[in-house]
């Protein structure tokens, strides 16, 4: 292989990797607006307050990093259910955009919680992993991308099989297709909400978890949440399929920008690559690769 290709690849390499660590956190996007019709502005609020619990769980003595672990899915999973028992399903049957307002309004307090609680600095999230990277033909990846990637694909699987495959999974789908049809078969609508928000509760913490260990956890993990906007919104909001190919698309792009235009640029092209993406998409195609239609009404 050329320099020029094994440069090519070690590019798309890491994009890919990059894109499936975005797709775990577009899932959460994806979730809450199936089942609910409304964008969850707060989920990358949600990643930090996840970051931030593990790397706390993983600074207690003697704790296993699998106890920290499953312990940041719990706590998660707990605020997510809280959150909406008690902020959100009051709002049920009012406008969306009010909903959507009560998310933006949390991201704000969530965002102003870490410092006046445990502090503002940067606190690591080691993960048990090594620091050799993992040769791959010409290129290397991180470990801890590796572990993204890993994490990425196996709820992917676990996520696809739950909706496809399980009585829970048909439900939820139900739901999310005609709330008054899913109401009228005797499906309790507000049970699949609470499990939607649940399950980006599990999103989020899988999510802080690894990005986390390869950023660090601060306030600025919470911009993670913007960068993957542009991911939910060229694959389709309401499509799992979407968010994975939306991932990778944003990922690649993201890195080919950085290796082939920031050398002449003197960078930063892979900050706006991807909302320049968004613009088209909302242009030409406002509700996504993979989503439905009516989107553009809302």
């Amino acid at each position: 292989m050329s320099e020029d290709m094994g440069f090519f690849f070690a590019l798309v390499l890491n994009g890919v990797s990059i894109g499936l660590m975005y797709t775990l956190i577009a899932l959460g996007f994806v979730l809450v607006y199936k089942a609910t019709d409304a964008i969850n502005f707060a989920q990358g609020e949600f990643v930090m307050l996840a970051g931030l619990a593990g790397a706390v769980f993983v600074a207690f003595e003697g704790m296993p990093f699998v106890g920290a672990a499953l312990a940041t899915i719990a706590v998660m999973v707990g605020f997510s259910f809280g959150l909406e028992r008690v902020v959100l399903r009051p709002l049920l049957g009012r406008p969306i955009v009010a909903v959507i307002m009560a998310t933006i309004g949390l991201a704000a307090i969530l965002r102003g919680l870490p410092p006046i609680t445990v502090g503002a600095e940067t606190r690591a999230l080691p993960l048990p992993i090594g620091d050799e990277p993992i040769a791959i033909g010409p290129a290397t990846l991180p470990q801890v991308q590796a572990v993204g990637i890993v994490v990425s694909l196996v709820f992917l699987g676990v996520f696809s099989w739950f909706f496809l495959k399980s009585r829970m999974g048909v439900a939820m789908r139900a739901v999310a297709d005609n709330q008054q049809v899913a109401m009228a078969m005797g499906i309790n609508v507000e049970r699949y909400f609470a499990l939607a928000w649940a399950m980006a509760g599990v999103v989020s913490a899988l999510g802080g978890i690894v990005w986390g260990g390869m950023l660090g956890v601060d306030t600025h993990l919470a911009l993670v949440g913007l960068k993957v906007f542009p991911v939910v919104i060229l694959g389709g909001l309401d499509s799992i399929v979407g968010a994975v190919v939306g991932g990778l698309i944003v990922g690649i792009v993201e890195s080919l920008a950085a290796g082939y235009l920031d050398p002449y640029v003197g960078g930063g092209t892979k900050d706006f690559a991807p909302y320049v993406l968004m613009i088209v998409a909302l242009m030409f195609r406002p509700y996504g690769i993979f989503g439905k239609r009516k989107i553009e009404r809302v």
